[in-house]
């Protein structure tokens, strides 16, 4: 029998040295801007764990070892049975620390100890049952086997034992416990149990003449607390004396056993809820048929690609109500680092942008992310504009305030960064919007920067090699409906047009409103 049990540190990092290289910046300004925000609050939602996903799912990895780790660990648990399983032993965990923690309201020193008893039981036989499944489990990611060495380790070991053992006697000793309460007036008394009648069976046979099948339950359920009554407490305390020895013993063993549950099962339990709540929110999607796929990542190379990928977040939304998800595709080649969108309004080119950033940023988390297929790139840092209401508490004007924020993010980014800037400059002239797109985008390529850039300027999509431009398209035979596709193809020139028209209301579908009514 093994004294101490194998080593495990993390089902989240390989090593000391991937966890340094894993970053929570404070500055999360461009989440909300990639609808990052509602993707993550849907994954953390109401779980106890709530406040630890929030900050694993914000923080990127830098190191492509570790999220390839994390890779190895999401391929086992696609597995339905292994997921089960897993989802079986949280459950049992949450279960464990919602007992523990219910001890702090109960005043009753029995009843605490109780509780205590019962939340070691179950912790037991989470572990046990997990160890026997993982034994014969045909897995082959490093932090699941490493957690399965450890786990054989610790049952097999003196301490798990004694721990196992002693939780067992003392269920045992109070299973026997019975007493009998006789209650007279204001007068309380409690004694053994010696086998006195029990007139349960008499009482249910006398009135189940009067049983005429199932009837509607009126009796009304409260749904009280964990703590006990003054009069309960009294009743509990009386039972101790009389079974002295069997509650001394519990109170023994609560001395003992008060810090049974292990740190490196308790670890594992909280690197878990990780995997389970994304793949719990992906589902739904999957079910839909929406693809995901862990991405291949790199932190040289800027050739990148996705295929059949979409927003995560208006997917979350649009497959509940059974509205069909559009997907979409990129793929980059060198020397092309900069994608420009432009076409119609409402076309899809924000949505495309979002997604361009979701992609990055769960790729850098290790999850699997949108998509049938893809290689995306492991960036020091994603930095988004997007427009934002004019502030008329700001005494800049919106094209001020538009130079100052895009100034910061090109001071900011390294030629290891991803930047995504979406209808920047609407508030000026044609002419204007023409040339400072144009020094800005020329700054990006002499950063070497990967950078989505949806516009109205056609011209910008024609700077260089290092720019690629797609664009929304609409139903040829209908130019006011659209497709929600973003397609890799020369700018048409029309994209300008339609935003100018839009602005003096006199689109196809504006026109044709006026006409009806």
């Amino acid at each position: 029998m093994a004294d101490r049990p194998g080593e495990f540190s993390s089902l989240l990092f390989v090593d000391a040295a991937g966890r340094s290289c894993a970053e929570d910046h404070a500055d999360r300004a461009f989440v909300s801007d990639l609808h990052l925000d509602q993707i993550v609050d849907a994954v953390a939602g109401d779980r106890e764990e709530c406040d630890l996903l929030t900050g694993l799912f914000y923080q990127r990895v830098l190191d492509i070892g570790t999220l390839q780790y994390r890779h190895e660990v999401f391929r086992d648990l696609e597995d339905p049975g292994l997921f089960e399983m897993a989802e079986r032993f949280a459950e049992q965990m949450r279960q464990v620390r919602s007992h523990l923690f219910q001890l702090q309201k109960m005043q009753a020193r029995q009843q605490r100890e109780g509780w205590f008893l019962d939340a070691a039981a179950i912790y037991c036989e989470a572990v046990r049952s997990l160890a026997s499944s993982l034994a014969s489990w045909p897995i082959t990611s490093r932090g699941l086997l490493a957690f399965r060495d450890f786990l054989a380790s610790y049952v097999a070991s003196a301490e798990f034992a004694g721990l196992a053992s002693d939780t067992a006697a003392r269920k045992a000793d109070l299973a026997q416990v019975m007493y009998q309460i006789r209650i007279k007036g204001l007068r309380v008394e409690v004694s053994r149990y010696h086998g006195e009648a029990d007139y349960t069976a008499e009482i249910e046979k006398t009135f189940e003449r009067f049983q005429q099948g199932a009837v509607k339950d009126y009796r009304i359920k409260y749904r009280g607390s964990p703590g006990m009554s003054h009069v309960g407490a009294q009743i509990i305390d009386l039972v101790a004396r009389l079974f002295s020895e069997e509650f001394s013993a519990l109170a023994d063993y609560c001395r003992r056993y008060a810090a049974f549950l292990d740190p490196a099962v308790r670890q594992f339990e909280r690197d878990l809820q990780f995997y389970l709540a994304y793949l719990d929110y992906i589902k739904p999607m999957r079910s839909a048929g929406l693809s995901f796929c862990l991405p291949e990542l790199t932190a040289d190379s800027k050739e990148i690609f996705a295929s059949d990928t979409f927003d995560l977040a208006l997917a979350a939304k649009l497959v509940p109500r059974g509205a069909p998800v559009v997907c979409n595709e990129f793929h980059l080649s060198d020397p092309e680092r900069i994608v420009v969108i432009s076409g119609p309004n409402q076309g899809g080119k924000t949505t495309f942008a979002r997604t361009f950033g979701q992609l990055h940023h769960l790729a850098s988390t290790g999850c699997p992310v949108p998509g049938s297929a893809a290689r995306l790139f492991l960036a020091d840092q994603i930095l988004a504009h997007f427009e934002r209401e004019e502030d008329i508490a700001n005494l800049s004007g919106k094209l001020e305030d538009d130079l100052i924020r895009i100034q910061k993010i090109l001071l900011t980014s390294t030629p290891s960064s991803i930047v995504i800037m979406n209808e920047i400059f609407t508030s000026t002239t044609l002419s204007d919007a023409r040339f400072l797109g144009g020094k800005v985008l020329e700054k990006v390529i002499e950063l070497d920067l990967l950078c989505v850039y949806v516009t109205f300027i056609d011209e910008l999509a024609s700077l260089g090699p290092s720019v690629v431009s797609m664009a929304s398209t609409i139903v040829p035979d209908n130019p006011a409906e659209r497709t929600y596709k973003v397609v890799r193809k020369p700018a048409d020139g029309l994209a300008y047009a339609l935003a100018l028209a839009g602005k003096r209301r006199v689109t196809y579908g504006q026109l044709k409103g006026r006409i009806l009514t």
